[in-house]
């Protein structure tokens, strides 16, 4: 299992591109992997014969499973050296003893050295269903089940991936048939069940329940915890956007043939931020333990929406190194990696502030929640043509201007309303009155 992110220890295995016995090339998908941040498809480091899977679809595994092994592409799956054919050991300064009773010596997988070490028990004790008699996790798991169900007749241990449903869900283990080895629960136990219980709801006739997808799973869970961390509060302010729609207007047609898609309001609203940004910095930052952790980089993330199954983040690295064009290209090569699934971990990390963009849907006003650890997030909501006062040589006039809100939610813990308001008169500024001609 690769290290996708420095926080991130664990890693779900969604999909395997390659079965036993297929041929794989250098840099062709091979697995797909999901974790608390991001879903990756995972290329091959070398070439050859796919030779053995030891982690199977929907099974989480820690940070340095070996999950498949790739043999020379002139060997059949049957002809592997033996000693390829079980995950090798990774160094750990856990005592561990890893001789069978039948005398054979099996190499242990490192979410294997750690479940022995945590239940203190010797792998002589366990009997290894894997290739070669190797131990697996789930023997572990289900030799450890067997002797606590039967000296306390308490509930079995489970996978950290099934704690942590059953914990979401709040349904109770003994409650649940379970089809693992020996007794065992399993994820599909827990989700079975849940699904039950959702079915069981009373609902009017032609109700439909619909369980959380894994991603709207973890949107939920974040965005909870966000409202539970930060002082949310939400400011607006209304901003004329005609010198954007002048631009837009005479250039649009001409960008779209050359770059392939529309130059949206958000290429615009993200520069003017980033601007804006460097002179309110305490926006671009982050809270600490009494402290405010201002970032110099300015990393901006952006909400994509994934078909109504979730959000996720992209992020653009110092963006305030980008001009109108190069931004409106990153912001769309990004949304689509994001729809198609091409993400990396680092497409996502290190975001020091968000936008959130439902202006597409003519939205009134929104007001996000906030991507944590960041302390605001600007939404940009629906831009419209309506009648405006403007100074027309020194004397009112009424003109029909495009006109839109810009929405910031920020934590109060991390600056005070008036600072705010500051930072969004600065952003409208920017928009109304930049010579945005020359960017283009």
């Amino acid at each position: 299992m690769p290290q996708l992110g420095e926080t991130v220890n664990e890693g779900t295995v969604t999909k395997w591109f390659k079965r036993v016995g297929e041929s794989v090339v250098r840099g062709e998908s091979l697995f797909e992997v999901s974790t608390d941040k991001v879903d990756s498809e995972i290329p091959s480091q070398s070439d050859g014969i796919v030779t053995a899977i030891y982690v199977e679809e929907g099974e989480t595994v820690d940070v340095g499973t070996t999950l498949a092994v790739i043999g020379d592409a002139s060997a059949r799956p049957n002809e592997v050296p033996t000693e390829t054919k079980a995950p090798p050991l990774r160094q750990s300064k856990a005592n561990v003893t890893t001789t069978r009773t039948d005398g054979a010596s099996a190499p242990l997988s490192p979410v294997v050295r750690r479940l022995l070490v945590e239940h203190q028990l010797d792998a002589s004790q366990v009997t290894g269903t894997g290739p070669q008699g190797r131990l697996t996790r789930d023997d572990v798991l289900a030799f450890v089940a067997t002797s606590t169900s039967s000296s306390s007749g308490s509930s079995v241990s489970q996978s950290p991936v099934v704690r942590r449903l059953l914990q979401d869900s709040g349904i109770d283990p003994s409650r649940i048939t379970a089809s693992g080895p020996n007794g065992r629960l399993t994820r599909r136990d827990v989700e079975n069940a849940l699904a039950d219980r959702q079915s069981a709801v009373p609902a009017l006739e032609g109700d439909e329940v619909v369980a959380f997808s894994r991603i709207r799973r973890l949107t939920a869970e974040h965005m909870v915890r966000s409202k539970a961390t930060s002082a949310h509060t939400l400011m607006v302010k209304e901003v004329d956007y005609e010198n954007v729609e002048r631009v837009r207007r005479r250039h649009g047609a001409e960008f779209k043939e050359r770059e392939g898609f529309t130059l949206t309001y958000l290429a615009f609203n993200a520069v003017a931020t980033l601007s804006a940004l460097r002179d309110f910095p305490h926006l671009n930052a982050s809270v600490g333990d009494d402290q405010l952790i201002v970032h110099h980089d300015l990393n901006l993330g952006f909400a994509v929406d994934l078909d109504g199954e979730g959000l996720i983040v992209p992020v653009i690295r110092s963006a305030d190194g980008y001009d109108l064009r190069a931004m409106a290209r990153k912001i769309h090569q990004l949304a689509v990696d994001a729809r198609s699934k091409k993400l990396s971990v680092d497409d996502t990390s290190h975001g020091t502030f968000t936008i959130s963009n439902p202006g597409p849907y003519a939205t009134l006003l929104t007001g996000a929640i906030i991507n944590q650890p960041q302390v605001a997030i600007l939404s940009t909501d629906g831009v419209t043509r309506k009648p405006v006062v403007i100074d027309a040589d020194g004397v009112e006039a009424i003109a029909i201007h495009s006109v839109g809100n810009l929405a910031l939610t920020f934590d109060h813990r991390a600056v005070d309303g008036a600072y705010a308001a500051r930072f969004l008169a600065r952003i409208a500024e920017i928009l109304a009155g930049r010579d945005w001609e020359t960017d283009i």
